[in-house]
Order: C-alpha cells, then structure tokens, then sequence
C-alpha cells in the first residue's frame, strides 16, 4: 500500500535515486502518483518528464535499467529515496555512472 505522499502543486515528488550495493546517488528525478505505481508493479523506475510532459522508464531507450530493490519516504512524507540494482554502464544521460559528477568544492 502506498503511503499518503506530499506531492507539490504539480503533482510531483522528487525521487533520489541511490545504488543498492555501495549507497552512491546515481540521480534525481520526479515522479507523480502513476510513475510511481508503474514503478512499484514493475519494479523498474519510472518517471514524469517535466520538459517533455510524459512517463519515461529509465533504460528504455539505453537499456540502462534501475531494478527497484526499495522504496523509502523521507519524514516529511515529500521525498522519495529509491535503492536499485542499476543495469548497464551508468544512470546518467551524459554517459557517467551518476548524475553527480561535478564538484563545486
């Protein structure tokens, strides 16, 4: 059963998505109330693109899937931490392992 979530105004929630096996943060995306359902029936994340107004399921196109492995909600019920098993060479569209491969400091 999913749980009563804080979506915002648009109907979204950010998702954090993190490695199942050494807990790095591969990437950040937002999720509605479907994405999230295809994604607890599937097993695989699924998202709501905000620039091209439609669901997308990671790896479709790349064949880099996220296997869901756990799902957590954060204490103000408005973020969601996401473990997978992530197929492939990366999470990242530029080709990296994660998104968060730039440092500031």
């Amino acid at each position: 059963m999913v749980p009563e979530l804080k979506y915002d105004e648009k109907g979204l929630i950010p998702a954090i998505i993190q490695d199942i096996n050494n807990n790095e943060v591969l990437m950040m995306a937002y999720m509605n109330k479907i994405s999230l359902e295809k994604t607890i029936k599937t097993r695989r994340t699924h998202f709501w693109s905000r620039s091209r107004q439609k669901y997308w399921m990671k790896g479709e196109t790349s064949g880099n899937v996220q296997i869901v492995k756990e799902i957590f909600y954060d204490c103000d019920e408005d973020t969601l931490l996401i473990k997978v098993e992530q197929s492939g060479p990366g999470a990242c569209h530029t080709g990296n392992r994660t998104c968060f491969y730039r440092t500031i400091v």
